[in-house]
């Protein structure tokens, strides 16, 4: 299993800060959160997704990753 946390509105529209997953690709995640998830579905694209801290591929593996973090865009000022 693998832990993914959402920060922000990724959180917001996915309900929960966190959670564990099964998925076996980081593709298959991204589908299965915005299948699961609309309101996500909707942000995901824009969002930088670190599988332990590094950007990946859709087809990078997560059967060795302990935590996905799923951050969308922070506007600052």
């Amino acid at each position: 299993m693998t832990r993914v946390r959402y920060f922000a509105a990724a959180g917001e529209a996915a309900g929960r800060p966190e959670e564990e997953r099964s998925e076996a690709t980081l593709g298959e995640l991204r589908a299965a959160l915005a299948s699961q998830y609309p309101g996500l579905g909707g942000i995901l694209p824009r969002c930088a997704v670190l599988v332990d801290g590094e950007r990946r591929d859709d087809d990078a593996p997560l059967s060795d990753a302990r935590l996905v973090d799923v951050l969308p865009p922070f506007a600052g000022g």
